[in-house]
């Protein structure tokens, strides 16, 4: 059977019926759920349960991917698309799809790992990609994390990054401010520190870009500003270090899908930062058919952007 979160009220989808997880002894229609959610419109979500239940699940998550990272089977296999999976994404897609489901079961969930939420339409819903950077984990890189953001009418508006074997951990607070919390972790919040993008310097810009998807299109691109500092980094870190203010500007040309960024790019506008995509400059939205982003550039305000050609 089918595991869906329940959908929202405004589901937008095309099929007749959908099979939902059990809920009062019977498995729900979307036509039960629009009878069952909050009269005149979508239930409000709760953003300070919403901060709490990401941090514990990716912080779970978190140690159950480190559990298999440090044993000698990653159990590494090729999904039908040849991009490689292993038993610690599968792992943490379950962990991360169970307790969002009970903790939201009125939130749509998209997740990586699971090709028939692919199908989910719905202008509210969650997102997650329980391993990002599955290249870098298998090659025992610690550029990979944990993510899972909440999209609302086409934009990240909450998010959460954990990159465990980095012990670094970044997401939106319940107002929509961005931090950075201090490890170690435990069921108790450490210190939070307010991140925000550093005003650049336009004669001397950072420039993050990918690990593993670094290109000559990339490079050009690059080459069109004055660079003072390169880094690369792997997974939606990439992200964190624009909202850090420790890098100005991300360029990505080339393919990601929308589980890949929007947690990242939920944290990097609630740090003050923003994600365009490459051809106009227009936002970078969410909730496409099949999840599929364009180019895109993440970047601190006051980075003037070169127009593609």
């Amino acid at each position: 059977m089918i595991s869906y979160a329940l959908l929202p009220r405004r589901f937008q989808g095309n099929l007749d019926e959908v099979l939902l997880p059990k809920h009062k002894g019977r498995a729900l229609t979307a036509q039960s759920v629009q009878q069952e959610a909050t009269p005149g419109g979508i239930e409000r979500v709760d953003y300070r349960k919403l901060e709490q239940v990401n941090r514990r699940l990716a912080l779970e998550a978190g140690q159950r991917i480190m559990e298999i990272y440090d044993q000698g089977d990653l159990g590494t296999r090729a999904k039908s698309d040849s991009s490689p999976v292993t038993l610690a994404d599968e792992a943490a897609d379950a962990l991360i799809f169970d307790g969002l489901t009970a903790a939201f079961p009125h939130i749509a969930i998209v997740t990586e790992e699971q090709a028939a939420s692919h199908d989910v339409r719905a202008s509210r819903f969650l997102i997650v990609d329980p391993l990002d950077g599955t290249k870098e984990f298998i090659q025992r890189r610690g550029d990979f994390t944990v993510n899972i953001a909440l999209v609302e009418d086409g934009a990240p508006v909450r998010g959460i990054v954990y990159a465990p074997a980095k012990q670094r951990l970044f997401y939106t607070r319940a107002d929509g401010q961005s931090v950075e919390e201090a490890g170690p972790f435990s069921g108790t919040v450490g210190t939070l520190t307010p991140i925000s993008v550093a005003p650049p310097d336009t004669g001397a810009l950072r420039v993050v870009a990918s690990k593993s998807h670094r290109d000559a299109a990339t490079d050009a691109y690059i080459n069109a500003y004055q660079v003072a500092d390169m880094k690369s980094a792997g997974s939606s870190l990439k992200f964190c270090l624009v909202a850090t203010g420790e890098a100005d500007l991300y360029p990505r040309l080339g393919r990601t899908m929308e589980w890949d960024t929007a947690a990242g790019h939920a944290v990097l506008a609630g740090a003050g930062g923003q994600v365009v995509r490459f051809d106009d400059h227009s936002p970078l939205t969410y909730g496409k058919a099949g999840y599929e982003n364009p180019f895109f550039i993440a970047y601190a305000p006051g980075v003037a952007l070169t127009k593609s050609e």
